[in-house]
């Protein structure tokens, strides 16, 4: 499993995930707490989070998380991957 982050500005290295699958504390503290975070505070207020729906990214823990940090994260309807880039990277790669 891997994560990504792309932005209109560039993109992020991808992030390993290993040994085992992502949770939402494995996901607070190698993910928003390393790339997450940092990059939100470089770009500033116009900064908006998206992520898919997935149980990870909606643990109590990451919400806190994110709330704490006043990032902005876009809402959207569970299930749309027609709303996520990745979806199409993945469908061009084959």
């Amino acid at each position: 499993m891997v994560w990504g982050g792309i932005s209109i500005g560039g993109r992020k290295d991808l992030h390993i995930i290993r040994n085992g699958t992502l949770t939402g504390r494995r996901y607070a503290d190698k993910i928003l707490h390393f790339h997450v975070i940092p990059y939100a505070g470089a770009i500033g207020d116009s900064f908006v989070f998206q992520d898919d729906n997935a149980r990870p990214h909606r643990d109590r823990l990451v919400v806190n998380m994110l709330e704490a940090e006043t990032i902005q994260r876009m809402e959207w309807p569970v299930c749309s991957p027609d709303l996520n880039p990745i979806e199409h990277v993945w469908d061009m790669l084959g």
